[in-house]
């Protein structure tokens, strides 16, 4: 069965409405991993953008077909390594228990108990929408923005031009911790992406699963909200974004990128890097490149 008929053929778990941007990247994340995770699923979302979408509901009314929490933005992880834990002694290990977060929620705040559950192994699949900062309280800078982004704590003016520092890259640090499926993921590439949300529930079901997906986001970085997909797949292109997953220790390319763009291409048209100078592009650049031999090795 094909990626398309798969989608067709699942109903969906998340309701038609939200009050997401439109174009919002972890709005078209979130309702695919709930449609293929399915009714048979416990969901978390923290506090962040599709929690304050109204994805959980509104006025004590849910806003899935499944039952859903929000967590506190920094125990999200073992908030649900309980849950699991609870249905593995009822005998219910058929339940996906699955946590939807945003950067801030993973690689920041919650870092620590998302450290944890995996080293412990617990039996779950953690999907983090990366959208590079606090979208939710209005842009503020996180551990994965990239280096020269506009943000409120980080503006471009006499005194600093964007962030200064490089992102930090979660879905590596958590490779290493040696869980059962590691995988980043675009919504420009759904094919791929279907097919890692799959792998990695099965794979939930022996143990820690996490999927790390780039989330573009028309209103904080300042384009068309029907550029969305168009600038994920410039994302990928550039390797800015590599495809790549881990199963069992074993890393494998998704998209080998044998004619990749540049970083200026990429950036080109995204409010958020329009103050970037010459000699930040080069770093930007350098660092994807560099990102991109390690994955290459990795995989080998």
């Amino acid at each position: 069965m094909s990626y398309i008929d798969t989608i067709k053929s699942l109903p969906q778990v998340m309701t038609p409405g939200s009050s997401a941007c439109q174009g919002c990247g972890g709005e078209l994340i979130t309702r695919r991993v709930m449609q293929l995770a399915g009714s048979n699923s416990v969901f978390a979302v923290p506090p962040g953008c599709m929690a304050g979408a109204g994805v959980d509901g509104w006025s004590y009314q849910n806003g899935c077909t499944a039952p859903i929490h929000i967590t506190l933005l920094d125990n999200t992880a073992s908030f649900m390594s309980g849950v699991s834990e609870m249905y593995q002694r009822r005998g219910r290990g058929d339940v996906n228990i699955v946590a939807i977060a945003g950067d801030g929620a993973t690689a920041d705040c919650g870092f620590q108990s998302l450290s944890g559950a995996a080293e412990r192994g617990a039996k779950m699949l953690y999907v983090c929408y990366d959208n590079e900062g606090y979208m939710n309280t209005g842009f503020q800078r996180s551990s994965t923005t990239s280096l020269g982004s506009r943000t409120s704590t980080t503006p471009t003016g006499s005194a600093i031009n964007g962030k200064e520092q490089n992102a930090k890259y979660v879905p590596l640090i958590l490779a290493m911790h040696n869980i059962e499926y590691c995988a980043t993921a675009s919504p420009s590439h759904m094919m791929d992406f279907v097919g890692k949300i799959k792998r990695g529930l099965e794979c939930s079901k022996r143990g820690f699963a996490y999927i790390h997906v780039f989330s573009p986001c028309p209103t904080g970085w300042g384009f068309a909200p029907d550029e969305s997909i168009a600038v994920a797949r410039r994302a990928v292109r550039s390797n800015m974004f590599p495809l790549w997953e881990c199963e069992r220790g074993r890393f494998m390319l998704s998209d080998s990128n044998r004619s990749p763009i540049t970083i200026a291409e990429f950036v080109e048209g995204i409010g958020k890097f329009s103050r970037l100078n010459e000699a930040e592009l080069a770093e930007l650049q350098r660092a994807a490149d560099a990102r991109w031999e390690l994955v290459k090795k990795l995989c080998g």
